[in-house]
């Protein structure tokens, strides 16, 4: 797929200047300081160096201190305490935060996970149920409730008083719940909007901790979840995030806990891992339980402590992704197909595609795909209690939440955001759907939006990359939104010997510019561009880089995200 390369032009060129003086850094480093919005040494020095004691105080969410009271209040009189959460790696990572801090304390508490096909997603009535049906009277929900008014609202019939815990946007209508904590609430003056469900959950017990005297350090003791979820979720990687995501790494990577780290292991661990890392290979294993099964597995496992159930219970899951791997590989297989074999399709500016029998916990990880390949607006559908029931997907630029708003009352439900959403119709509504879903959206997408872009950090010759400006690179991860791997654009390069493909059309290869520094390159999925590689004609490369550990010896390697041949010179 052809892509477009963007090159952001540089603004603010005095605090470019004035960083590039301060931290005696190459001024390509000091800009992507700024692009980033650090603009003096005291804000880099709070970049490069993250500290736990620049943690918010947790008493500054809204009602904060009313939720610490009411579980203090239940652990005190014996009340059964349940926490709830969603099935997905946040939802899952939450609750087993939460739970694992609260029964060191409290021995009448237990979790609550809704079944995805079953409940869906958020608070249940089945859920609720099931509290009420056991004697628990204080839930305490995790990632979800925001939005789920009357089922809070069935909860406070019953009896049941609620916590909810959420970072999601709340509607026009708060829940009546006895407190809720959420940074998006208009009301609330949190200074961090951004956290994670589980980060929500991390500053709850912070905030319980503080008010009981209890240490810090076992606070800290879950912060390796937090970093798994801070990745899954795919929340920016600033702030509070930052701070949480650094040290829930390292944790991470020296001392995670027993479930993780035998996670880890039967995955195939790797040294220091980073969020990439977590996000392609911990991350699928945890959401695979859910969608493949049940995600009580995945809590199960989060909050063993014993070496041989960790074990057993990463062996299920593990499982489980191989079956999930399974589906999203022949639900993939046959979208393409269906898309190839069709040329009215191919020529569309979306993908909508339907199979009866397509397992509905993949069709998400399938628009995925389906949009890196033909790069469109995309949705996937198959049955569901009898109706299409159908995950979309879209591309930077593209508000597919507004496209679905012009063919709502072809829908029963639909929700999400710009980028993806989930919706449900009637079968008999999927032609007419897909002629009006391509219709809006030909008429509303510019051009461009359907080219995939490369956005170029810096330009840079291949002799600035020397040891201090890696060292001082590495120290811009851990890397995620709104904190990226900085794409760097190298022009008039040439190959050392020749280029070869490895693996599944994956290019190898060495580059130099004028006999000066050379590098070794992968460029996943690029085995197109062999031939002009090996031309011995000059070509532009845009590129990360990272470090290559071959036979335990370490070596800077560049990442190839594009390649074209050399322009005559810039800007042309």
């Amino acid at each position: 797929m052809q892509k477009r390369w963007v090159e952001r032009e540089l603004e603010n060129l005095a605090a470019i200047a004035e960083l590039q003086e301060s931290l005696n850094i190459d001024r390509v480093l000091a800009s992507l300081l700024v692009k980033r919005g650090i603009t003096d040494y005291e804000e880099a020095r709070n970049f490069f160096r993250p500290e736990l004691d620049k943690l918010h105080d947790p008493y500054l969410m809204q009602d904060m201190a009313i939720a610490v009271s009411r579980i203090n209040q239940a652990i005190t009189s014996g009340e059964k305490i349940l926490i709830y959460g969603d099935y997905d790696v946040d939802g899952t990572t939450s609750v087993a935060l939460t739970f694992s801090f609260f029964k060191k304390l409290h021995s009448e508490i237990d979790f609550y996970i809704p079944d995805r096909y079953r409940e869906g997603y958020g608070i249940s009535t089945q859920g609720i149920d099931h509290a009420f049906e056991n004697g628990f009277s204080l839930i305490i929900a995790l990632d979800c409730g925001i939005k789920s008014v009357d089922k809070i609202d069935y909860a406070n019939e019953r009896g049941i008083d609620f916590i909810i815990c959420d970072h999601h946007l709340p509607g026009d209508q708060l829940p009546a719940a006895i407190a809720v904590l959420d940074p998006k609430r208009s009301d609330c003056t949190y200074p961090y909007k951004e956290l994670s469900g589980c980060g929500i959950g991390f500053k709850l017990i912070q905030a319980y901790a503080l008010e009981y005297d209890i240490p810090f350090e076992q606070v800290c003791t879950y912060l390796d979840l937090v970093a798994v979820s801070i990745a899954s979720d795919i929340v920016p990687i600033t702030g509070e995030n930052r701070i949480l995501a650094w040290y829930g790494l390292i944790k991470l990577n020296t001392d995670p806990c027993k479930g993780l780290l035998a996670l880890m292991n039967i995955s195939g661990r790797k040294e220091n891992l980073s969020i990439m890392d977590v996000v392609f290979t911990i991350g699928p294993r945890i959401n695979a339980a859910g969608r493949i099964d049940d995600a009580k597995h995945s809590v199960n496992l989060l909050i063993a402590d014993d070496e041989a159930i960790a074990l057993e219970k990463s062996q299920i899951i593990n499982t489980k992704n191989t079956e999930r791997k399974e589906h999203d590989s022949n639900i993939t297989e046959q979208a393409l197909a269906m898309i190839d074999g069709d040329p009215v399709l191919i020529e569309r500016k979306t993908t909508v595609v339907y199979n009866a029998d397509w397992h509905k916990g993949v069709i998400g990880i399938v628009a995925s795909r389906l949009t890196e390949k033909y790069y469109r607006p995309t949705i996937v559908m198959t049955n569901s209690n009898g109706y299409a029931a159908g995950s979309a997907r879209s591309v930077a630029g593209f508000d597919l939440y507004e496209a679905l708003c012009e063919c709502s009352d072809l829908l029963i439900q639909f929700g999400g955001h710009k980028y993806a959403a989930g919706l449900t119709m009637k079968t008999e509504n999927i032609p007419a759907f897909q002629q009006r879903f391509e219709e809006v959206v030909a008429a509303s997408i510019p051009e461009e939006l359907l080219i995939q872009a490369i956005n170029i950090d810096a330009e840079i010759e291949l002799k600035q990359i020397d040891p201090k400006f890696f060292r001082i690179l590495k120290q811009f991860e851990p890397f995620g939104p709104q904190n990226m791997a900085p794409v760097f654009l190298s022009r008039n390069v040439y190959t050392y010997g020749l280029a070869a493909i490895v693996g599944s059309n994956h290019l190898k290869m060495c580059v130099h510019q004028d006999n000066y520094t050379y590098y070794n390159c992968i460029g996943f999925g690029l085995g197109e561009y062999l031939n002009l590689i090996n031309s011995g004609a000059a070509f532009d490369i845009c590129y990360t880089i990272e470090e290559n550990t071959w036979k335990e010896k370490k070596s800077i390697q560049l990442n190839i995200k594009g390649i074209r041949p050399a322009l005559p010179n810039k800007g042309q």
